[in-house]
């Protein structure tokens, strides 16, 4: 039986983020408080979000790692609350602590980052989820490394470059998810934009996702205000070229998530949910006048 979230429709699911953290490189602070969390998920959902992504662990460049209590304190009454309210939530950790007490108060995706590198128990807390039966989804994103050393791991120098590589690494995650028991068909993929890459390597591979569609699961891209579009449009009348502001990065986030949409990945992760749901109404309406024909 197909799963309601991974059913195939044509279009991509839309993931709002809410970061409860203080640090997150784009609104770290802004939803901190959990009233403000939860007011600011309802509002994610309230837009046509498919999921809340809540996460309480920056992965920006040189984050500081919180302790296992403190990112349990940030997103459990996150997540139960929106729970409550009939959001559908994600869990945003690599920690297989916060993972179990996340899916115990009713996420539906465990989104974990490092794809179960930083804490192969996770693993073991999806593959026990599904042993009983659950529909638990379980997304592996490529990673190599923690926010403060990834910027070293970002060399991609075998044949085929980082698209191979990313391909490669990506498929010795879902191979290690299924041999601990996590079940194929409930596993998602993403390729990690900004994970131990530069601009360029980001750019090769969303032109490249049909190459990881090869893999055989659906695709998650999560480029929304990420660095590479800020270097993209860049004031050059500085020296050096000065980046746009994180929050004015949006617009070339939605040609991201038209162009992914047109390539049919399964999901976008945005922190603008409505601009990214208009993409994907454009997409939709494109195909349904036979654009992807043309």
């Amino acid at each position: 039986m197909s799963h309601p979230l991974l059913d195939p429709r044509g279009t991509p699911r839309v993931m709002g983020v809410l970061n409860v953290t203080p640090d997150s490189f784009s609104d770290g602070g802004r939803w901190a408080d959990v009233d403000a969390a939860l007011a600011h998920g309802r509002r994610l959902a309230a837009e046509g979000a498919d999921l809340v992504d809540v996460g309480g662990e920056s992965t920006r460049p040189g984050a500081r790692r919180p302790d296992v209590a403190e990112e349990l304190d940030r997103v459990l009454p996150v997540v139960t609350g929106l729970v409550a309210d009939g959001v559908a939530v994600s869990v945003d950790t690599m920690r297989a602590e916060v993972a179990a007490a996340a899916v115990a108060a009713g996420a539906q995706v465990v989104n974990d980052v490092s794809g179960g590198l930083a804490d192969p128990a996770v693993l073991d807390v999806v593959a026990d989820a599904h042993r009983a039966s659950s529909d638990l989804v379980y997304v592996a994103m490529h990673w190599r490394a923690h926010s403060h050393e990834m910027t070293g791991f970002a060399s991609y120098d075998g044949p085929g470059g980082v698209v191979a590589g990313v391909v490669a690494e990506l498929g010795d995650r879902l191979a290690a998810a299924v041999a601990a028991g996590v079940g194929e068909d409930r596993v998602v993929l993403d390729p990690g934009l900004g994970f131990a890459k530069t601009g360029d390597h980001n750019w090769s591979l969303l032109a490249a996702l049909p190459a990881l569609e090869a893999l055989g699961r659906p695709l998650l891209v999560g480029a929304s205000r990420k660095s590479f579009l800020g270097s993209l449009l860049a004031d050059t009348t500085t020296e050096p070229p000065t980046p746009r502001d994180v929050g004015e990065r949006e617009a070339a986030n939605v040609a991201v998530s038209t162009l992914a949409a047109c390539a049919g990945v399964w999901g976008l992760r945005v922190h603008d949910v409505r601009a990214s749901l208009d993409a994907v109404a454009v997409v939709r309406r494109w195909r349904a006048a036979g654009g992807d024909r043309a």
